[in-house]
């Protein structure tokens, strides 16, 4: 390293896709960043691995050919849309974008390992001259002064930052102790992921699916179609429920997979190709202070997992645009007080709030399995209740639609 000490405006903690999205952004605008990741990429991230509608509309604002590029360089396939399977076994089919796929030039959504996709945009991350990147470096204290933090890393060397933008995933240090986001079970899942070869039935269009199964509810099982034959399967859970009913997820997953009427037919001839591994997701069903003086956390740092699908990744890159341009601002005006980082919370909550709290109803929806079942069939009845659902996947500004009275009408007598 040529320095032990560095003193930089704006610095990244974590390279992940809200960190990285963050550092894209703002080398457009000129601005230099240091991006810190305690990992080596290429590296696995235990995930679903679905990247929306909503990923892909982020990556064509950072660069408009970004999707068109990352299909063609990345092992991945297209999807289009997620298929809901509620208790009673009815389905409900959702695109990722209410646009006519014939009219698309790259598809609405992709499935791509975390390993794959992340290492894409580490890859943009290390063409940009404006953007350093320190892989195996992980902070282990966080100082504040008067015009920032200072940071000081196991490796024994220091940054001094003005503005941090905090990325390092539902685990971070910093959010924890210098923001004072908890972890709380009533808005914490936990989650399970393994990789399969050969489960059968997958969807044409390569829909992911949920399947919302009475024994696991609040959560749901889920089937992630891969390229090479392969498919993400996993099992998320409320923390909550886990801990009152002493549930152990590990087997539940696997009795699923071996004895469902259903979905056991499909890993007849299936094999796992890697073991089961366990995450914690920290949900956005609770709305919380994502920034402070001089920093701003994204993504999972800031506890914005959509607590109904999952989504986790869309968010992630969200809150990095939201970020670049706040910080952009802050830098203008050199402004980095609470008060003046504030539009970043409400530019996050603009773009994610309407679609957060709807999650968070459909998520205790789910505790009732009857009533979830009424709404499957209705919204397979009801285009404007589907097409709701379908916003939260694309580059649709929920909020807007929710402040129609015109639109309550259709969505509960259409």
């Amino acid at each position: 390293m040529e320095s032990t000490n560095k003193n930089q405006q704006v610095c990244i903690l974590g390279a992940g896709p809200g960190g990285a999205s963050a550092a894209l952004v703002l080398a457009q605008m000129g601005i230099p960043t240091l991006l810190i990741d305690k990992a080596v990429f290429p590296r696995d991230k235990i995930c679903g691995d679905a990247l929306s509608g909503k990923v892909a509309a982020v990556m064509r604002q950072i660069t408009p050919d970004m999707p068109k590029s990352f299909s063609a360089e990345t092992m991945q396939i297209p999807s289009y849309g997620i298929r809901f399977f509620a208790p009673n076994g009815k389905e409900l089919r959702v695109p990722f974008s209410l646009k006519n796929p014939a009219e698309m030039e790259v598809p609405p959504g992709f499935i791509a390992k975390r390993y794959d996709f992340d290492h894409y945009l580490i890859q943009q991350i290390k063409q940009n001259e404006l953007i350093e990147l320190r892989e195996n470096t992980e902070v282990v204290d966080y100082q504040k002064t008067t015009q920032g933090y200072t940071l000081t890393c196991k490796d024994g060397s220091s940054v001094t930052a003005t503005l941090l933008l905090v990325a390092d995933g539902a685990h971070s240090k910093f959010a924890r102790h210098h923001a004072g986001i908890e972890m709380e079970n009533d808005h914490y899942s936990a989650g399970l992921r393994a990789y399969y070869e050969g489960v059968s039935g997958m969807d044409n269009q390569n829909f992911i699916e949920l399947h919302f199964i009475k024994e696991a509810l609040p959560g749901y099982f889920w089937i992630f179609p891969l390229p090479n034959n392969q498919a993400n399967v996993g099992l998320g859970i409320l923390s909550k429920t886990v801990s009152e009913k002493r549930l152990n997820i590990k087997k539940m997953m696997q009795d699923i997979i071996d004895h469902h009427p259903i979905i056991s037919e499909r890993f007849k001839h299936a094999k796992v190709v890697d073991s089961i591994k366990g995450y914690g997701l920290p949900l956005g069903s609770k709305k919380r202070k994502i920034s402070g003086d001089h920093y701003m956390l994204l993504g999972d740092a800031a506890s914005l997992i959509d607590p109904f699908t999952g989504e986790g990744i869309g968010n992630a890159m969200l809150c990095g645009l939201a970020a670049a341009r706040v910080a952009k601002s802050a830098l203008e005006q050199n402004d980095f007080s609470a008060d003046f980082l504030q539009q970043y919370d409400n530019e996050v909550n603009r773009k994610l709030g309407a679609e957060l709290a709807l999650s968070t109803k459909m998520q205790r929806l789910v505790n009732y399995p009857w009533l979830f079942n009424f709404v499957v069939n209705k919204a397979n009845r009801n285009k404007t209740l589907a097409e709701t659902i379908s916003c939260m996947f694309d580059d649709v500004d929920l909020r807007k639609k929710l402040k129609s009275p015109g639109f309550y009408w259709k969505l509960f007598w259409d």
